[in-house]
């Protein structure tokens, strides 16, 4: 095959890979051009002078994720405090986590770099998927506003932020309940849980019981997620039947 050949043949490659993610985040209006520049890392671009990188939409991007995953926290984990929340924001906006989101979406084969890179394993890295995926955000926010760029991350990211956020040093709402009811005397509670939904999309359902009645419930996108909210809502409860005890008593 001629150089020229295989050079067209790689484009054509390179366009269908996008049109493939184009189709995977749902931003069908966005414009080719556009969606070209975030794949494009700077090494490609030393070796094709007039082609515009990807960093200024990394930088823009960067922010967005920030503003999103920090908004989600916020209203999600209400009983968080602020440590708590920078935590764990700083934990699912780095390079680790977002890497991880873009190898779900193949965003490493589509990303333009230079000889060097290609040679050293520039696709794998977790620097330049990480950076990518950054500058995707940027050029969704961009062209498509908020709305859409708050709906793709969240797509991507809102399972990292619910498996970090059960992680250690974290709220561990489960614990707190099984200690809770054992001073009190009461049965250790049993969790039941249900899902709804396609097997990339589920929606579990948990409710917690001790002998037998109902003290929570609570939903997430993983088992584990609903039943820390579903032992939270039980610890609610049960901390309002004791203020309610204890004003009955004076």
């Amino acid at each position: 095959m001629s150089e020229s050949n295989a050079s067209a043949e790689s484009h054509e490659q390179h366009e269908w890979a996008l049109d493939r993610l184009v189709a995977k985040l749902g931003i069908a209006e966005i414009s080719r051009a556009g969606i070209a520049q975030a794949v494009t890392h700077r090494s490609y671009c030393a070796e094709h002078p007039g082609v515009r990188s990807n960093e200024r939409l990394e930088f823009l991007g960067d922010s967005i994720l920030g503003l999103v995953v920090g908004k989600y926290i916020f209203k999600t984990f209400t009983s968080f405090e602020e440590g708590e929340m920078t935590k764990l924001r700083a934990s699912v906006v780095s390079s680790h986590t977002l890497s991880k989101c873009a190898r779900s979406i193949g965003l490493g084969q589509m990303v333009l770099l230079g000889r060097g890179e290609e040679v050293s394993g520039g696709r794998e890295k977790n620097s330049i998927l990480s950076d990518t995926l950054e500058a995707v955000m940027g050029i969704v926010y961009l062209e498509l506003g908020y709305a859409d760029a708050e709906r793709v991350i969240l797509t991507l990211i809102k399972p990292e932020i619910e498996e970090h956020a059960i992680g250690p040093g974290y709220s561990d709402y489960k614990s707190r309940l099984q200690e809770l009811l054992a001073q009190t005397g009461m049965r250790p509670p049993v969790y039941e849980v249900e899902w709804t939904g396609p097997d990339h999309a589920r929606v579990f359902q948990a409710i917690v019981k001790t002998d037998g009645r109902v003290l929570g419930g609570g939903r997430g996108s993983s088992k584990k997620l609903a039943e820390q909210r579903a032992a939270e809502d039980a610890l609610g409860l049960l901390s309002d039947i004791e203020e309610n005890e204890k004003d009955a008593g004076k």
